[in-house]
């Protein structure tokens, strides 16, 4: 073979082997366009050149339309996220309440929050309902009842948030982290509540003293009542007297001194005298 036929076959299975090799190239990028994984505790939105599909990809993977469809994988999980709502009592003072706000996409909705909010919906369908919610719970009471009835405030909050977000998304719970008065209320209530536990001290001391008195008064009419029992029986049994000396009688015969009319008898024990056998 002539080097110029050597050339023209050279040249040929050059051709050739670029050609496979763009052919495996287009096939792999083709492979790749047409494929998609979705992570776990997601669901794609398939979008193809614009239109959004109504039935959401589950986790995993998938086949698409390669180069005219995207997926937007969307978490299903539940999330936690902070929000700030500055709020006014029934009182006219401002307080602002910071929240920890426990949510999920229901799987159902995916397609429907992707179509109809932009973003986050977080930023645009929970975090300002919330806020409004909790703006309407704290107009009806007090800045002192909002501080001290937190617990009642948040559970009206997370029905009304509830309401207002429906079944777009999931509320699952809303935690108070921190409420902030101005000082001069801080001041107020503290002195408020510094007063109430004086005064429910002063009462329980009260109400010491006369438990304390009426248990006197009724041991006093026990003790009387005992020994006004104790008379009319000694009034009525005369011979009780002398039971009640013989049973304490310890075997000593007494000495009586003394027998006139005008002097005190004197009971003396009869014992053998002092020396005598």
């Amino acid at each position: 073979m002539n080097p110029i036929e050597t050339f023209f076959n050279d040249a040929k299975n050059l051709q050739k082997a670029i050609a496979i090799a763009i052919i495996i190239f287009l096939v792999m990028i083709m492979a790749t366009a047409g494929t998609f994984i979705i992570p776990p505790g997601h669901r794609g939105v398939l979008v193809t050149m614009g239109k959004v599909s109504p039935v959401f990809a589950p986790e995993g993977f998938g086949f698409k339309s390669p180069f005219i469809t995207g997926v937007v994988p969307i978490s299903i999980r539940q999330q936690t996220k902070t929000t700030q709502a500055d709020c006014y009592s029934s009182d006219l003072q401002q307080i602002n309440v910071e929240l920890k706000i426990l949510y999920r996409v229901p799987e159902n909705m995916v397609v429907k929050i992707f179509q109809d909010y932009s973003g986050d919906p977080f930023d645009s369908l929970i975090s300002p309902r919330v806020s409004e919610a909790f703006k309407e719970v704290t107009a009806l009471q007090s800045a002192e009842q909002i501080v001290k009835k937190r617990e009642e405030i948040k559970s009206k909050a997370l029905v009304a948030a509830r309401a207002k977000v429906g079944t777009l998304l999931v509320i699952e719970d809303i935690v108070i982290q921190n409420v902030a008065l101005s000082k001069e209320l801080e001041s107020a209530i503290e002195a408020k509540m510094v007063q109430e536990q004086e005064a429910a001290k002063a009462k329980f001391v009260q109400q010491k003293a006369e438990v304390e008195a009426n248990t006197a008064v009724i041991r006093a009419k026990g003790e009387a009542e005992a020994i006004r029992v104790r008379g009319r029986a000694l009034q009525d049994s005369p011979g009780l007297v002398h039971l009640q000396i013989v049973e304490k009688w310890n075997g000593v015969s007494p000495l009586v001194v003394g027998g006139n009319s005008s002097g005190a008898n004197v009971l003396l024990p009869i014992g053998n005298p002092k020396g005598s056998k």
